[in-house]
């Protein structure tokens, strides 16, 4: 029987996926650096990003986030989502035994995003301002170092109805960092909104030797409810200048616009040109702007920019710079950001705010093109016997005794979202190994036939850093002894964390063995949409959950009471989940 390692994906197909499971047999790219910088010609690589944001309005979701997410019209080659939304409600739900936080606007988005081979990689929740990272899949070993932070700016910095909520990782080995913000609100505030950005980027620091701060990455994308407003002009001219399309009249008069011009913390951003209307304020389920008595002059409020590291020219600041179309920038060590498109959506009326959406591609070379952990599996599992993983670890990747292997269903949500998993045991031998192996146990196994994936979970790192190509598990429906499958659990109400929700990460069993520094609430656990992979016949449909027993913990790893770092949190360690 065949095996397959989990090493490079493979080439994209030139056509896009025709159902969403198809998304696993074609958009991989191809790691065209098989070397180091120093032995390997380097090879400019795509690696396209999907930036949403939106005020939602304290509303639930709409019944189909579709065209917002760019389902219907896309060609399967985005490689992450990114979304920013602000003024969410939260919704706390007890399932099983456990308290979940979460909230529908995350789950609504992993129900979607999951068939299609996204991963939610990391979220982090402020109140109302949340944002969510998700990614192909087979992505995952090469995002690294992902962290995430808040800061308050209501209330003089009290409050978390407004500021700011980031992550930060390398993609490929370049420093990327993603910043959702929630700015002081109505037109006299100008000023205010401008020294609460000023605040986020001071407070807001990693834990990186390479990019301490938020402007240090190589490329930063900024977006939110920047609440900025149309300065001078009366309600009267700028409705008439919307309905004849007459946006430049507006553009010179934009805050923020204006602003480009004279603050220097503003250098080096760049913007696309607002060739949509402004996206607030709508009567709630129209797309009439504001009829009530506050009668609010409409505004571009909600905004997507972009800045790279400053190793390149400065851009020169100038009224005219919303004549620019595709806009490109780059950096002198050979990254370049292009922006494909930046629009709203009108078509979504559930908030008083329109989404706003934009699709960049980041142009480099893979620094980083070996994941850390190679799984090494048969091409199909028929039998209990053939559950045995094998992998291979990079030098010098240090290993732990919490690290484990996760069977995950095509089209899993986030890391927690698995059917069973089982132990990367370490001994004191394993050291002079080249490779490792380790056999899943019956229980933690599925029955039927059906296309799975694995995927090597780091504890010090609190990330996947191996995976595997899917691959087929064919089993009998019925085992001996009645031994029913396992699935995976619930998230506990002390789980932060997702696939890298910060520097602490948690156990596989859903009990927390040390607290995400992520303040934002987990998804909570659901079972992926049923797919399957092109020119395979198994079917895999969900199954009733059910919470796994505690696993006992490999014999050379303390217990949660003798370690004092896998107890339980410390107080005021719950999150900053809640309403808005």
């Amino acid at each position: 029987m065949a095996m397959r390692a989990a090493s490079l994906p493979q080439a994209p197909s030139s056509k896009p996926p025709p159902r969403a499971a198809e998304a696993y047999g074609h958009a991989h790219r191809t790691m065209s650096v098989a070397g180091t910088a120093d032995t390997q010609p380097q090879v400019v690589e795509d690696f396209r990003i999907h930036v949403i944001t939106w005020n939602v309005g304290s509303a639930m979701p709409p019944d189909d986030i579709t065209s917002l997410l760019g389902l219907n019209v896309g060609d399967g080659n985005t490689d992450m989502y990114i979304i920013g939304l602000q003024e969410v409600n939260s919704m706390i739900n007890k399932r099983l035994k456990d308290v979940l936080f979460t909230d529908q606007w995350s789950e609504v988005f992993m129900d979607r995003l999951g068939p299609f081979g996204y991963v939610l990689v990391t979220s982090q929740r402020m109140q109302g301002v949340l944002l969510l990272v998700f990614a192909k899949y087979y992505h995952l070993p090469f995002l690294r170092g992902v962290q995430t932070e808040t800061t308050r700016t209501g209330l003089g910095g009290i409050w978390g109805n407004k500021g700011g909520v980031s992550a930060r990782m390398t993609v490929f080995g370049h420093s990327v960092c993603f910043l959702n913000c929630h700015l002081p609100a109505h037109m006299e505030n100008s000023e205010q909104r401008m020294d609460d950005f000023e605040s986020i980027l001071q407070q807001q620091q990693f834990e990186c030797q390479v990019a301490m701060g938020v402007l240090d990455h190589d490329v930063v994308f900024w977006f939110g409810d920047l609440n900025f407003r149309i300065d001078d002009l009366d309600m009267h001219v700028v409705k008439g200048a919307i309905d004849a399309n007459k946006l430049a009249v507006l553009w010179e008069k934009d805050q923020l616009n204006m602003a480009k011009d004279s603050e220097t913390v503003l250098e080096g951003f760049h913007e696309g040109p607002l060739k949509f209307p402004p996206t607030y304020k709508f009567d709630v389920g129209t797309n009439t702007y504001d009829t009530s008595g506050k009668k609010r002059k409409p505004a571009w409020t909600d905004r997507i920019l972009w800045r790279l590291r400053a190793t390149a020219p400065p851009v020169v600041g100038n009224s005219k710079r919303h004549s620019l179309s595709g806009l490109s920038s780059g950096l002198s060590s050979g990254t370049r950001v292009t922006q494909h498109f930046y629009r709203s959506h009108m078509e979504y009326t559930c908030s008083d705010h329109k989404p706003v959406a934009s699709i960049f591609t980041l142009q480099f070379p893979y620094k980083v093109d070996i994941p850390l952990i190679t799984l090494i599996v048969e091409d199909e599992w028929r039998e209990v016997a053939d559950a045995v993983v094998r992998f291979k670890v990079t030098p010098n990747f240090g290993r732990s005794s919490w690290d484990w292997i996760g069977l995950y269903k095509v089209g899993f949500k986030h890391h927690k979202d698995y059917v069973g998993y089982t132990w990367a045991k370490q001994e004191e031998s394993d050291y002079l190994r080249k490779e490792h192996e380790v056999t899943f146990p019956e229980e933690e196994l599925p029955k039927g036939s059906g296309d799975f994936i694995l995927g090597y979970y780091s504890n010090n790192t609190s990330t996947i850093v191996g995976m595997t190509e899917p691959f087929q598990i064919s089993l009998p429906t019925s085992s001996p002894g009645g031994v029913s499958p396992s699935d995976s659990s619930d998230f506990s109400s002390e789980d932060d964390g997702t696939v890298g929700g910060g520097s602490r990460p948690s156990s596989p069993d859903g009990a927390t063995r040390r607290r995400s520094s992520s303040s934002s609430p987990s998804p909570s656990r659901g079972s992926a949409s049923p797919s399957v992979k092109p020119k395979r016949k198994g079917r895999h449909g969900n199954k009733p959950k059910k919470a796994p027993d505690v696993p006992a913990p490999p014999s050379n790893v303390k217990s949660p009471a003798e370690d004092p770092v896998a107890g339980e949190p410390a107080a005021g360690e719950a999150g900053e989940a809640g309403s808005s």
